[in-house]
């Protein structure tokens, strides 16, 4: 293959695609089947079929049981604000953006102790196996999940106090760095660290996504001085929303 051609199957689903984005195939459209593929391109089965996988792994089409492969909708990114954590604010990062947009979000939690992995305790500079609160969040846009959230915080730092739990107690639903104040820990600074991934089996399907879209990831840690007092895992799927900060000018 020369410098600059693409693989027989690239072409096809390039095609393909170029129809889906500029409407020639709109959303809940069949897409055509392997055999017309075959014959409109003048390829063999296996490149038709290798188009199709392109296309689906691209999320732009979906299979349908006994019915054929489809267009999907593809619906305009919304934002996700990302502001920093405004202790002066109180809420969490989620409950100050709905307000902002006038939106009308939703979540629902779950808090456990667990050990931490070493992944989680490289974050939290502590020592693999010791305790931290762990909680999952489940956040709703007009019924539809829209993102989830893991969080860490070290026991050694929280636990005892009334802030151990995190949606509960007299600060239940604040955001970190108010609930650490309240325990005369003074948080003054936080790191986000964005990527995206695959999504995995059990995110996409509270997602509402299919195999192999993929998902913003974004590593949150907030610090007293060097110290972590909580890191948290945001996941976000990346075809339906984007990532939005807004950082102040020091």
């Amino acid at each position: 293959m020369t410098f600059g051609e693409q693989p027989a199957y690239l072409r096809v689903a390039g095609d393909l695609r170029k129809k889906i984005v500029d409407g020639s195939l709109p959303p809940h459209t069949r897409l055509p089947s392997q055999a017309r593929i075959r014959e409109e391109y003048g390829v063999s089965d296996t490149v038709a079929l290798e188009a199709r996988k392109v296309l689906m792994a691209e999320g732009l089409v979906e299979g349908r049981s006994g019915s054929g492969t489809y267009v999907r909708d593809q619906p305009e990114p919304r934002p996700i604000s990302r502001s920093g954590y405004r202790p002066s604010f109180g809420a969490t990062p989620f409950r100050q953006e709905q307000a902002e947009a006038g939106a009308r979000g939703t979540w629902e939690s779950r808090s456990e102790q667990i050990e931490a992995d070493r992944a989680v305790a490289d974050r939290l500079g502590i020592k693999a196996g010791e305790r931290v609160m762990c909680t999952r969040y489940v956040y709703r846009d007009a019924g539809e999940v829209m993102m989830l959230s893991t969080s860490w915080e070290p026991l050694a730092v929280t636990g005892r106090t009334p802030v151990m739990l995190p949606e509960e107690g007299p600060l239940g639903g604040m955001g970190v760095a108010e609930r650490m104040a309240a325990i005369d820990v003074v948080v003054d600074n936080v790191t986000e660290e964005v990527g995206a991934r695959p999504g995995l089996a059990e995110e996409l399907m509270a997602l509402g996504g299919v195999p192999g879209h993929v998902v913003i990831v974004i590593k949150r840690t907030f610090y007293a001085s060097d110290r972590a007092v909580e890191t948290a895992d945001i996941v976000v799927p990346a075809d339906r929303y984007r990532i939005a900060y807004h950082l102040p000018v020091k």
